[in-house]
């Protein structure tokens, strides 16, 4: 081969590694990435309606009208929230697909989800009290947090 030859493979090895070459190819790989996640919950969501269903139906054919969900309430009311936690992860990643950015509002408030899902199916039998403080503040700096976001983003707007 004559050295114009080795020049030109060398420059064709190297391209790739150059800055906006190589940045191209990891922004495609968090967007396929993003893809695949986004599927991949769309499926979790899926199943977790028909889980839901599933219960739902259980319950009330195996109890009486006066008991009704009781026994399976705090599961319902997990499983319910669980497919709302996964919505709002949904759409963050979809926001991503849109603006190649994170709305930090929208995870404080998927946060916030999640937290409240855990308060509500808290059982104190299981957990300590030190948890329920640990979880209550959380939701309190999540709250503040959210709050300081939508204050900036009115003032912002102004």
């Amino acid at each position: 081969m004559s050295p114009i030859s080795w020049k030109n493979l060398l420059k064709k090895i190297s391209d790739p590694f150059k800055d906006q070459s190589f940045l191209n190819s990891l922004h495609f790989l968090e967007k396929l990435v993003a893809k695949v996640l986004s599927l991949a919950l769309v499926f979790v969501i899926i199943f977790s309606v028909v889980e839901l269903f599933i219960l739902l139906i259980e319950d009330m054919i195996k109890t009486t009208p006066d008991n009704f969900f009781k026994e399976d309430l705090l599961n319902i009311l997990g499983l319910f929230l669980n497919v709302l936690i996964a919505l709002e992860v949904l759409e963050n990643i979809t926001v991503y697909l849109k603006k190649q950015t994170f709305l930090v509002e929208l995870v404080v408030v998927t946060s916030l989800t999640a937290v409240a899902r855990k308060i509500i199916i808290f059982d104190l039998k299981k957990y300590s009290s030190i948890d329920l403080i640990a979880l209550s503040t959380s939701i309190l700096a999540l709250s503040i947090s959210y709050w300081l976001l939508r204050r900036s983003n009115k003032s912002d707007e102004k």
